[in-house]
């Protein structure tokens, strides 16, 4: 099939299959992608925690830092993936290839800033994330080689979300799991038989990360991707730049918050002792699997939305919204009720010998497992915003969960109920960003009703 062809099956295929069909198909790999990545994150908490609960709390000052270099990723990832998948959906490759390859180029570039930056104040850097004394030798180890990946791990993010956005999350997801895989595999490789301690877990991840670059690179380099990159369609006007970052903003905002929020956990936590920040650190790697299946659906249900958003077919993303929340809402329920069950067994896996970490992480846990059953409708409603081009309600959204309600909370409830304050700060955060999801969701789907009245008009 020549590429032209192929170009209009894929075309037919997202805005013609039945969007349940569809969504399935593009969620499973999505999803595994999600899970394998949250596996190896608890792997390499799991294997750190076998060196001492400080080393536990690096993980979790440096998930800040992580999720600083996420944000640029995401923002132009997703930024670039929205705004393809709808381009596509209208036909136009040429500014597709444009997006594509000025995120791409402009991923490497802001991921070299980051390395440069960080590894020239790297103690300083640990310090503004909330690091305590002694969690500062293991939390500088392990930051040093997370930041020479950074270039890598920015553009990998942006070529994972083209991927997807063209509907072939299949190829996203081979990349993403053997890298996640192979990471697992040199965690204990590198920490205990080479005994390089904390910074064993952070190399395997750089390499780990190296390796899927790499394969997600070879999808654009051998015709694979229906974008192509290249530096000369890297765009020299500041139009396709706006593009992006308008509709990623709301990636930057929810990633930028959640470095900002985790450190103010950080924070907070470490006035309770090593312990907390420890605890905390765990169930927040836990839920970050727990919430990769909803991601994961979600992401499968993004290309569809833009897809036929772009191709005015209204009728079909509003019947893969709702298919992606009740699918999320099932499956969410259920491994929470699980996760709440055993919620002391499952934190006791990574310091089984800490008391007081098992204490503090199962009552967190229970709390979390009560509330993320409601993400199934605010995360699905994000995405929708973010897919359909709607960034302000996007960014809004983006916000909430760890910026406009989690923040206040996370600086104000520790001082009236103390630990307790830090452990349900996330949980009632999750609740009222329930409410301002459905506040956007009725409007979008009254003015989507109305898009398809007139559309039918006009016809």
């Amino acid at each position: 099939m020549n590429p032209k062809a192929a170009d209009q099956a894929q075309y037919e295929k997202m805005t013609q299959t039945p969007v349940s069909k569809l969504i399935v198909s593009l969620a499973i790999p999505t999803t595994i992608s999600m899970l394998v990545t949250s596996i190896y994150n608890m792997a390499d908490t799991f294997f750190v925690s076998q060196l001492g609960t400080s080393a536990t709390g690096a993980v979790g000052i440096v998930f800040s830092l992580m999720a600083i270099i996420q944000a640029v990723g995401f923002t132009l990832g997703m930024g670039a993936g929205s705004n393809i998948s709808r381009l596509l959906g209208q036909q136009k490759q040429k500014d597709a290839n444009v997006i594509g390859s000025t995120a791409f180029f402009s991923a490497l570039t802001f991921g070299l800033l980051l390395t440069v930056f960080g590894l020239s104040f790297v103690d300083g850097l640990m310090d503004l994330l909330g690091t305590t004394p002694t969690i500062l030798p293991y939390a500088r180890g392990y930051a040093q080689y997370i930041l020479f990946g950074a270039p890598i791990m920015c553009a990998s993010f942006v070529l994972n979300n083209i991927l997807r956005s063209e509907g072939k999350a299949a190829l996203s997801m081979i990349g993403l799991t053997l890298g996640g895989v192979l990471n697992i595999a040199l965690d204990p490789l590198f920490i205990f038989v080479l005994d390089l301690g904390i910074s064993g877990a952070a190399i395997a991840t750089l390499i780990s990360q190296c390796v899927s670059f790499s394969i997600l690179l070879s999808c654009f380099l051998t015709g694979k991707s229906i974008t192509k990159l290249s530096i000369r369609s890297v765009s020299r006007r500041f139009g396709p730049y706006a593009q992006i970052i308008k509709i990623g903003f709301p990636s930057l905002c929810r990633q930028g918050l959640a470095s900002i929020a985790n450190v103010a956990l950080n924070v907070n936590a470490a006035v309770y002792g090593d312990a907390a920040v420890a605890a905390m650190s765990i169930v927040g790697r836990v839920f970050m699997f727990i919430q990769s299946v909803i991601l994961g659906i979600g992401q499968g249900f993004q290309p569809v939305a833009g897809y036929n958003y772009g191709a005015a077919k209204y009728d079909r993303v509003r019947k893969s919204y709702w298919f992606t929340v009740k699918t999320g809402f099932f499956l969410m329920t259920a491994l929470c009720i699980v996760g709440f069950l055993f919620a002391p067994q499952i934190v006791s896996l990574f310091r089984k010998d800490d008391l007081e970490v098992i204490s503090i992480g199962a009552l967190a846990f229970r709390a979390q497992c009560v509330a993320l059953p409601l993400m199934s409708l605010s995360i699905p409603t994000n995405m929708l915003m973010q897919s359909t081009g709607k960034s302000l309600e996007a960014t809004i959204l983006a916000c909430a969960r760890q910026g406009i309600f989690y923040l206040p909370i996370i600086l104000i409830l520790p001082h009236v109920i103390d630990l307790l304050g830090v452990q349900l700060a996330q949980p009632l955060s999750d609740a009222l960003t329930l409410a301002i999801s459905s506040l956007f969701l009725a409007r979008f789907m009254k003015k989507l009703k109305a898009d398809e009245a007139a559309q039918q008009q006009n016809t």
